[in-house]
């Protein structure tokens, strides 16, 4: 191989990444699967999708190697294949945020100002979960919280939530999280507590960059969840 050859095959390879995440669902479905294994039907579901397209999606990320793939009885279960495939995400949407007003004016539009959890560090955050300051109340699915979650998180996931409410202390400020910064569950988590009274705000962190800060990560049995 000539190295003109060399270099054409070299990009080519980088290419096919870069294809394979050239697409809003596809990029989802990572952020999806970063919250552990799931079945195609439930990955379908939570990115709103039919089977079909989210199976079609998910055979783009397998043939670049981000995703793996197993069978048990009639359904196939996907995983993140690497940890640098959540890495590759992050960096993507770090780079978005820094070079697209769009996004960050989609976001504000959203989610309005980030919550005011400064001082607090991560760190100070469990702190006070664990010592009983703060309730830290994880709204993905159930299957998602057994996954991984964070360490002293009470689940009660967002559909539940209005009809479980006499289970949140009235007098405790609670932290609502959900898979990330730009997931909309714990948004809605908070507005729905605030409208009944309590003290509640979002934090934009999720599992994923606790674990990309090497913070620690609690789990439990898995089972699939609508």
């Amino acid at each position: 191989m000539d190295p003109r050859d060399a270099k054409d095959t070299f990009y080519e390879q980088f290419a096919r990444v870069a294809q394979a995440v050239a697409s809003p669902k596809r990029i989802e479905l990572l952020d999806l699967l970063a919250q552990g294994e799931r079945s195609v039907q439930t990955l379908a579901r939570r990115s709103a999708q039919s089977v079909a397209n989210a199976s079609a999606h998910l055979q783009v990320l397998r043939e670049a190697r981000l995703v793996a793939a197993r069978r048990s009885g009639r359904r196939i279960y996907y995983r993140i294949a690497d940890p640098a495939v959540s890495r590759l995400v992050a960096d993507l949407r770090g780079l978005a945020e820094r070079r697209l007003p769009e996004l960050r004016e989609a976001a504000h539009a959203y989610f309005g100002d980030p919550p005011a959890l400064e001082p607090l560090d991560r760190e100070a955050l469990l702190a006070r979960a664990r010592e009983g300051s703060i309730l830290l109340l994880d709204v993905r699915p159930g299957d998602e919280f057994d996954a991984g979650h964070l360490p002293s998180a009470r689940s009660i996931p967002l559909g539940e939530l209005e009809q479980r409410l006499a289970e949140i202390p009235p007098d405790r400020e609670v932290v609502a999280y959900c898979r990330g910064p730009y997931c909309v569950l714990a948004k809605q988590a908070v507005d729905l507590l605030r409208t009944h009274g309590y003290p509640a705000r979002r934090l934009s962190d999720g599992v994923p960059e606790w674990r990309a800060e090497g913070l620690p990560v609690e789990a439990a049995g898995v089972h699939e969840q609508a």
